[in-house]
């Protein structure tokens, strides 16, 4: 079993990239090895469906082929980034069936909290994903200095939340085929 963690911001150094880099030091820690799409690192062009492209294909098919799919995103406009819009966009629909999938985003303020449940949350549900009951939102206030650890919390409970799911509903192999 495995997780792929997706970061949908545009900044190589942002907050929500920071928390997808924690939930994935406690998906390691889990058992579940790790991979990290980068979406501002790939190709533009593709990313709209202009053209082909081998690393944009390659993270798709491991999207796909994920237990474990933890997204994060800035708030942008009171939803995800654009980024993992057009990500979104080029999968199949219901291709995320076999996943449970973790939202996390951050914003400037308490303001946009229910962008998690309101973007995120659906748009993972539209795919086929199992979503955890925990979705995590973060804002400036809570990464003043050191990050909050009751924020550090809430990813720990969402990443033990989609753990437990993914361990517990394992596809066979039989029904894989």
């Amino acid at each position: 079993m495995n997780a792929v963690l997706i970061s949908g911001s545009p900044s190589p150094k942002s907050r929500s990239r920071a928390l997808l880099s924690y939930a994935g030091e406690l998906l390691d820690a889990a058992g579940f090895p790790t991979s990290v799409i980068d979406l501002a690192a790939l190709p533009a062009d593709a990313l709209l469906g202009r053209r082909p492209d081998d690393a944009v294909a390659a993270s798709l098919a491991a999207t796909q082929g994920a237990r474990i799919l933890v997204a994060s995103s800035p708030v942008y406009r009171a939803t995800y980034s654009g980024l993992l819009k057009v990500f979104f966009d080029l999968l199949p629909a219901d291709s995320l069936r076999n996943a449970v999938a973790v939202p996390l985003m951050t914003g400037g303020s308490i303001a946009h909290l229910l962008a998690v449940d309101l973007g995120l949350r659906p748009l993972f549900a539209s795919l086929g994903a199992t979503v955890v009951a925990t979705g995590v939102y973060g804002h400036d206030a809570q990464f003043a200095g050191r990050v909050d650890p009751m924020l550090l919390e809430r990813v720990d409970r969402a990443i033990e939340e989609a753990v437990t799911i993914a361990r517990a509903t394992q596809p066979s192999a039989a029904a894989a085929r």
